[in-house]
């Protein structure tokens, strides 16, 4: 009888569903993503990150015209950085709110932060972002921190003169997001584990340590343009478009300082999330491996760049377009280049959404970058294709292609299916 009843309970656990686990990589190839037990890759064309800190921004709108157009993502800084009106010449910025429409996640006192004191407003809008997200199945992008520059250290809430918590005011700026930066790490410790605990209960998410590390500072630079003139890249706006920017050891190691709290912090939690490391524009190979991270992002990417990290055999990412015109055409390219070449995640930068165009159909923008409803049904039909097939045994293959005059070339196949794109040396 005893007997009987271990066998009749292992039939019904087997019946029943299993519980839903957070976004995973995908076990049968680590180079996609697996949600809710299905694969998937992670494909978008969002706003300039300003979703949650910009009161003036509907969302709900945003989050709904995601979902209508096809895709799954979107990027959000979460208040370690922001931007001023006008910033970069940028007119119509979602990450550069009014002053009195920006939500951080301290409190103010007397017209300064408390970086002790956490505003409830601001988790009150995060918890109903999430929601919405999930509602639309939109992957969220937990973008921790920034890099600091001179003109946004002034105004940030960490700087001392900013805050009632004797913050350095007089501390190196490229130091901010290292180990040496004062009592700053108190506070960007409180936050990071104050964001995984409000983000714990949530599937559709991953964290990302920081947004472009390696322009904080240059103590290590590679130059991989040897068709320039040292003397062409001081000239303003050819330098870091033909520099690969190494981040400093320091800032290494404060990554891994970051990736151990939201590891510790989870350990105690019900959920265990993914953690990304966002590593250089263009293409370079990884430096700087860590057990915690699983997915590595670029800014600009070149294809190349999944090719020179596949063998990590985790998710390559690239998370950033930009600075290459408005054209669609120009970033359809580098979506399909990527993807074919073994990137498991593309999110393009897309400045067609801002404040009142939430829909994504603003055509009058001043930005170094591009979006369109158009371009995002080109995206939606590259994640469509790529997902049609069997992502668990789909690999770049250039076994079965010979030369395509005329064309670059890029293959894949699965267990069942070969996918070929070509790229003509005329216009598309």
């Amino acid at each position: 009888m005893r007997n009987l009843l271990i066998i009749f309970y292992l039939l019904i656990s087997y019946m029943l569903p299993s519980a839903a686990q957070p976004l995973r990589l995908l076990p049968q190839n680590s180079h996609y993503f697996e949600y809710h037990g299905k694969p998937i890759i992670i494909v978008g064309s969002g706003e300039h990150y300003g979703a949650l800190m910009n009161l003036d921004f509907d969302y709900t709108k945003y989050l709904q015209s995601i979902k209508q157009d096809g895709l799954n993502t979107t990027r959000l800084f979460m208040g370690a950085y922001y931007e001023k009106p006008g910033a970069f010449g940028i007119e119509k910025n979602t990450l550069a709110p009014k002053e009195e429409k920006l939500l951080l996640p301290w409190q103010k006192v007397n017209d300064k932060y408390d970086l002790t004191k956490w505003n409830e407003d601001y988790f009150t809008r995060l918890h109903d972002f999430m929601k919405k997200t999930a509602e639309n199945g939109v992957i969220v992008e937990i973008t921790l921190f920034h890099l600091i520059m001179e003109a946004g250290w002034v105004y940030h809430p960490f700087h001392g003169n900013n805050n009632i918590n004797g913050t350095p005011a007089d501390l190196n700026v490229s130091l901010v997001n290292t180990l040496e930066n004062g009592s700053i790490i108190t506070f960007q410790e409180a936050y990071v584990k104050k964001l995984v605990k409000e983000l714990n209960m949530y599937d559709h998410f991953y964290f990302e340590i920081q947004n472009e590390p390696w322009a904080d500072s240059k103590d290590a630079i590679l130059i991989w343009n040897d068709f320039i003139d040292k003397e062409d890249l001081k000239q303003a706006g050819n330098y870091w478009k033909n520099t690969l920017e190494v981040p400093s050891k320091k800032s290494r190691e404060w990554h891994q300082a970051v990736s151990n709290w939201i590891v510790k912090e989870e350990q105690s939690l019900p959920k265990k999330h993914l953690i990304s490391h966002n590593i250089a524009n263009f293409k370079q190979p990884i430096y700087a491996t860590d057990p915690n991270i699983s997915i590595y992002t670029f800014h600009y990417a070149h294809p190349d760049v999944v090719s020179l990290n596949y063998k990590l055999n985790k998710v390559i990412g690239f998370n950033e377009t930009g600075f290459a015109g408005k054209e669609d055409e120009t970033y359809i390219r580098q979506a399909w280049r990527f993807m074919m070449s073994g990137g498991g995640l593309f999110n393009h930068l897309d400045y067609s959404f801002s404040v009142g165009y939430e829909d994504g159909t603003d055509a009058n923008y001043n930005a170094p970058g591009g979006g369109s409803p158009a371009f995002r049904a080109y995206l939606k039909f590259l994640k469509n294709t790529i997902e049609s097939l069997d992502l668990g045994t789909l690999k770049p293959d250039h076994s079965f292609l010979g030369h395509v005059e005329g064309a670059f070339a890029y293959a894949m196949k699965d267990k069942k299916n070969y996918i070929v794109y070509l790229e003509p040396l005329t216009s598309m």
